[in-house]
Formats: C-alpha cells, structure tokens, sequence
C-alpha cells in the first residue's frame, strides 16, 4: 500500500504549524481558494472551491501509516476528497487527499464570523517562505473573499496557529 499524501492550501503550507518532515512545493489545477465560513467554527477560514480556470499553489506531504486521525481532527469542518491535477517531484506518484468544505456548508464572512488577521499571517508567512513574494502575489490573486471583514488580533491572536512576524512579514 502507496503512503497517502495531503495538499495544503492555507496553514498547512506553514512547515510550523504542523511537523510534516517530508513536505514540499506541489500545484493543484481546478481549484480556487476562498475565504468562507463553515458550520461550527467560529471565524471564517480558507478553503478551496471548484474553478475550471484556476491552478494554485501549496504543499503535499506523506501521512504516515495512513493515520488521518490527527489531520482530520485540525481539518474537522471540511470533506477529505481525492485531489486530482496535482503537479510535483514525488515518485511513484502518490494518493493525494485534499480538504475542502462543500458548497452547501459554507457561506460568505461576515461580521460575526471574520477572517482573522493572525491566521491571514500564517498563511502567507507559508507562502513567502515557499514561494517567495511572487507566490505571496499569487496567493492573494487566486483567492476570493478578500471583501470579508478582517480581525485584528495580532496583538492577541485568537488563531490557535498564530506564529510571530519579522518587520519584514509584518509589512508585507
């Protein structure tokens, strides 16, 4: 039986917020990310939804002896599907597994449930050490949602990931 793999899109693509030894640059075609929220979270959060004309970036990564339990756990609002179109080095080809929330458990960000300053951080401190600031472009540029209300809390993160900034990143 081949490993598994995940594709991340948003935290995951972070290396610190998850300890995924072997992860590395992938790109997935079909797929846009949003900034939605999602039935039994609190704030808004990324996720991805289908787009014919749209490929991204992010990063894929073995789950050790198939044991899903802790990432399905982080990832608990969302349907783990089968991630197709998925361009990278791993040889032989692995499984792919993308999450996502379905359409009909999602809805726009609102004030009551905004997207988090600290969590947009996380995000693209991933892709800046990733991809560079093209990748930080292209980041924003391939995600929908940016009109949704944003939280300040970086000084005092509500997101469970958070992680500190250099003067760099910060103005970034």
């Amino acid at each position: 039986m081949k490993t598994p793999y995940f594709f991340g899109y948003g935290s995951l693509v972070n290396r610190a917020t998850h300890s995924f030894q072997d992860a590395q640059p992938a790109r997935i075609a079909g797929w846009r990310r949003a900034w939605r929220h999602v039935e039994g979270r609190k704030v808004a959060f990324l996720t991805v939804v289908p787009d014919a004309t749209c490929e991204i970036a992010g990063l894929i990564a073995a789950v050790p002896g198939a044991d899903w339990g802790h990432l399905d756990q982080r990832e608990h609002s969302y349907d783990r599907v089968p991630a197709i179109s998925v361009q990278h080095c791993v040889v032989p080809a692995p499984d792919i597994q993308i999450y996502h929330a379905p359409p009909e458990r999602h809805v726009a960000a609102s004030t009551l449930r905004p997207v988090l300053l600290s969590y947009i951080d996380v995000v693209v401190q991933g892709y800046l050490a990733e991809f560079g600031e093209a990748g930080v472009s292209e980041f924003f540029s391939t995600t929908d949602g940016w009109e949704a209300p944003i939280l300040d809390d970086r000084t005092d993160p509500v997101y469970p990931r958070h992680q500190s900034l250099t003067a760099f990143e910060t103005e970034l």
